[in-house]
C-alpha cells in the first residue's frame, strides 16, 4: 500500500487569478488552485476533509470551497466584521474565528453560533485546537495566551463569563504565532511573540517549561512531529532550530547565532510569516514576506526547492492530502450548513427559518424540524413539540411564556381563570391557536435544560411529522406510568380540582408555577 502523499498549501495575499494553490511536496507538481479572494495570515484550515476554509483579508467573511469544486465557491461566511484568524477541530465539528478581540464558535452540523468569546483585549491573532479537540488556544495583540477547555465553553451558565483554564502572560510584546503538539490534554504549546522569545508551555498544568530569546523578534513557530525540535521564524528572514532533546535543563536560555550556527537556516530576504515541518521530520516548509515559499533539509540546512507567488506569503503548511483531494469522483458527505452570524440565529436577527419548531435543550442543544423533516442533535430530553397550523400568526407565536426574565404578553382566549390557564379546566384554545403539548418534568427547568419551547419565527411551510409527535407522546406517557399513585394525587389532584394544595418539599418548590406540572 503506497504511503499517503505529503502536499503543501499555500496563499499569498496578492494573489489575483486564485485563492490557494496545492503541490506535490517532493516533486513541486501543482495539483490544484482554488479561486477567489486573498487569504490572510492564519486564516486557512481543512474542515473534515471535505472542504476548504479561507478567511479573506480584510473582509467580512470566510470563503469555503469543496475540496474537489475548486473553481466554484461553495458558500461565503458572512461574519460580523474582518476576521484575523480562522482554525476547525480535528473532528470536524467546530469552527473557530478571530473577529476583532472576540472569539467566535460555530457547530459544523447545525451552523448554529454557539458561544462569542471576548477575553482577550486586542484583536485575535491566532487560533488552534489540540489534537483531540478537546481544548483550543487563542493568542492576541494584547500578549496573552489564552487555553479553553471547549466542554466549559460549551456548558457555561449563561449567567456567567465563560472563563479560559489558563492565561499565559509571560510575553510582553503581541502574540505572533502559537503551535499545539500532540497529546491533547497533555500537549506542550510553543508561542512566539514580537518580544524576541518563544516560550513553550504545558496544556495540564499550565506551566511555563521553557523560555528562548533570540535576537529578532519572532513570527513563526512549529514543532516536528516528535518535538524533538522547535523551529522559529525572524522578522530578518532566519530561521532558528532549537533542539528540546539535548538542553541543558535551565528554563531560560539566549539563542547565540554565533554559537549555534548549525542551527540556522538562511536564505529568506524578508521576515518568516509561517513554517510547517513534514510527517516524517525530514523537510521544513516556510513562507516569507519575500514573496516565496521554500522547502529545506532539516538535517542539512539546505533549501531544495523555491516556489515563488505574486506577493507576501500569508499561509504555507504541509498537511496529507485527504482522499477527497485526489479523488475527482468525491463529493461530500453532508452539505455545509448557512452558517449564522448572530448568536442563537432568528432570535438574535439573523434570517429567520422557513418553518419548522424548535426545541432548546441547555444553551446550545436542540431539536429542529425545518419543513416537517427532523434532525436530532444531542438531545436530552423530549416530551412533545407544540405545533402551529399554517395561518397561525404573530400572537400565537409569542404565546404566553416567561423567558429569560422577561414577562411576555399573554395570548388572548376565550376565558382565563384565576392562575392565567385560557378557559380554566378543561377549555379548548380559540379557533385558530395551537393547542400546546408542554413538556412535563418541573426539574429540566430547574436544571436549566430547558431554555425555550416555541414554534420559530418565520412563515411555516408544514407540521411536525407524526413521528415526533408520537415520540414526545410516547416518553411522556413513560414518565406519567413511573409515578406511585401518591405523587400522582399530590402533583395532580390540586391541579386539577382547581385549588390549591400542599408542596412537595423537594420538587419545585422555589420553581414559578408554570414550571410545574403542567394540566394538557
Amino acid at each position: 500500500m503506497a504511503a499517503p502523499m505529503e502536499v503543501a498549501v499555500c496563499t499569498d495575499s496578492a494573489a489575483q487569478l486564485w485563492s490557494c494553490v496545492v503541490w506535490e511536496l517532493h516533486s513541486g507538481a501543482n495539483l490544484l488552485t482554488y479561486r477567489g479572494g486573498q487569504a490572510g495570515p492564519r486564516g486557512l484550515a481543512l474542515l473534515n476533509g471535505e472542504y476548504l476554509l479561507a478567511a479573506q483579508l480584510g473582509k467580512n467573511y470566510i470563503s469555503a470551497w469543496e475540496l474537489q469544486r475548486k473553481d466554484q465557491l461553495q458558500q461565503k461566511i458572512m461574519c460580523p466584521g474582518p476576521v484575523t484568524c480562522l482554525t476547525t477541530s480535528p473532528n470536524g465539528l467546530y469552527v473557530l474565528a478571530g473577529i476583532a478581540e472576540s472569539i467566535y464558535l460555530w457547530e459544523v452540523s447545525t451552523g448554529n453560533l454557539l458561544v462569542i468569546l471576548s477575553r482577550h483585549y486586542q484583536d485575535v491573532s491566532c487560533l488552534q485546537f489540540t489534537g483531540d479537540s478537546s481544548h483550543f488556544l487563542s493568542g492576541g495583540k494584547d500578549c496573552l495566551v489564552l487555553a479553553w477547555s471547549l466542554c466549559s465553553v460549551l456548558q457555561v451558565d449563561p449567567s456567567r463569563t465563560p472563563a479560559p483554564r489558563h492565561v499565559w502572560s509571560r510575553h510582553t510584546l503581541p502574540i505572533t504565532d502559537l503551535h499545539c503538539g500532540f497529546g491533547g490534554p497533555l500537549a506542550r504549546v510553543a508561542t512566539s511573540s514580537l518580544d524576541q522569545t518563544v516560550k513553550l508551555w504545558e496544556v495540564s498544568s499550565g506551566e511555563l517549561l521553557l523560555s528562548v530569546l533570540f535576537d529578532v523578534g519572532i513570527m513563526a513557530v512549529t514543532m516536528d512531529l516528535a518535538e524533538h525540535h522547535l523551529f522559529c521564524g525572524g522578522s530578518d528572514g532566519s530561521i532558528f532550530q532549537v533542539d528540546l532533546c539535548t538542553w541543558p535543563g535551565q528554563r531560560e536560555k539566549s539563542f547565540q547565532p554565533e554559537q549555534d550556527n548549525g542551527k540556522v537556516f538562511r536564505g529568506h530576504r524578508n521576515q518568516v510569516t509561517c513554517l510547517s515541518v513534514s510527517t516524517d521530520g525530514s523537510v521544513l516548509l516556510s513562507g516569507s514576506h519575500d514573496e516565496t515559499v521554500r522547502l529545506w533539509d532539516i538535517q542539512s540546512k539546505q533549501c531544495i526547492r523555491t516556489v515563488t507567488l505574486k506577493g507576501p506569503v500569508t499561509n504555507a503548511s504541509i498537511m496529507l492530502a485527504p482522499v477527497s483531494m485526489l479523488s475527482s469522483d468525491f463529493r461530500p458527505g453532508l452539505p455545509l450548513p448557512h452558517f449564522n452570524k448572530h448568536l442563537l440565529g432568528a432570535e438574535h436577527g439573523d434570517e429567520p427559518h422557513r418553518g419548522g419548531f424548535t426545541l432548546r435543550l441547555g444553551l446550545h442543544q436542540q431539536l429542529r424540524a425545518p419543513g416537517g423533516r427532523p434532525s436530532l442533535t444531542r438531545t436530552l430530553c423530549v416530551a412533545g413539540l407544540g405545533a402551529q397550523p399554517p395561518g397561525a400568526g404573530g400572537a400565537a407565536a409569542r404565546g404566553d411564556e416567561q423567558h429569560d426574565g422577561e414577562e411576555r404578553p399573554r395570548r388572548p382566549g376565550p376565558a382565563a381563570d384565576p392562575r392565567g390557564r385560557a378557559g380554566g379546566r378543561g377549555a379548548q384554545p380559540a379557533q385558530g391557536q395551537p393547542r400546546p403539548l408542554r413538556l412535563l418534568h418541573a426539574h429540566h427547568h430547574a436544571a436549566g435544560q430547558v431554555s425555550a419551547l416555541r414554534p420559530a419565527r418565520g412563515p411555516p411551510r408544514g407540521l411536525v411529522s407524526s413521528s415526533c409527535w408520537a415520540a414526545g407522546l410516547s416518553v411522556a406517557s413513560r414518565c406519567y406510568s413511573f409515578l406511585t399513585k401518591e405523587l400522582k394525587t399530590l402533583l395532580f389532584g390540586p391541579l386539577c380540582q382547581g385549588r390549591p394544595g400542599p408542596r412537595s418539599p423537594g420538587l419545585g418548590q422555589d420553581l414559578p408555577r408554570r414550571n410545574r406540572w403542567v394540566h394538557l
